[in-house]
């Protein structure tokens, strides 16, 4: 019998527009993809859209979809109806070109994450991963509406994949 291999998950990471800095940011979020889908143990091949913008067009963005009227750091728009932590690939519908299962998009505001990363004492690098990490989770099914066992399973989770991102950094704070 002939060995399937497995085929590569596709991350996309675009930018709404020109001139928002931050070149390393390609490289971040595509670890910090691959990081919390390997962590949740997604081994069939999936596709994560990642943009990159500014404080300016994710509030649109925020109000468009949430109406929400401010910026926020992050949001996510799975595609896919999944149970935390039990990510079935059989609830998901695949790419008829590609073979894999889009499991959503990640809109991540750049001027939001280095704020924050200054704010909170870790760095752009750390920030940008956490926030990756964050919503890669969201996309697999996880949520934090309430106080209750979804956040401090989620909290959990992100401390996890960022503790396996922080040990391929040699301990440092990406």
């Amino acid at each position: 019998m002939k060995e399937r291999r497995s085929m590569k998950h596709i991350i996309t990471v675009t930018r709404s527009r020109r001139g928002l800095g931050y070149p390393e940011a390609y490289r971040l979020a595509k670890k910090a993809v691959r990081a919390a889908l390997e962590a949740e143990g997604v081994s069939a091949p999936c596709a994560v859209d990642v943009t990159f913008t500014d404080d300016g067009h994710i509030r649109e963005i925020n109000r468009q979809f949430r109406e929400v009227d401010a910026a926020t750091d992050v949001l996510s728009f799975p595609l896919c109806e999944l149970t935390p932590g039990a990510f079935d690939p059989d609830a998901c519908e695949r790419d008829p070109d590609s073979g894999t299962i889009p499991l959503g998009d990640v809109v991540l505001s750049l001027e939001r994450c280095e704020r924050q990363g200054e704010e909170f004492g870790h760095g752009f690098a750390h920030e940008l991963m956490y926030l990756t990490v964050h919503s890669v989770l969201h996309l697999l099914g996880y949520d934090h509406v309430d106080e209750g066992a979804g956040k401090k399973r989620m909290r959990a989770r992100e401390k996890r994949v960022m503790a396996l991102l922080e040990g391929e950094n040699g301990g440092t704070k990406a």
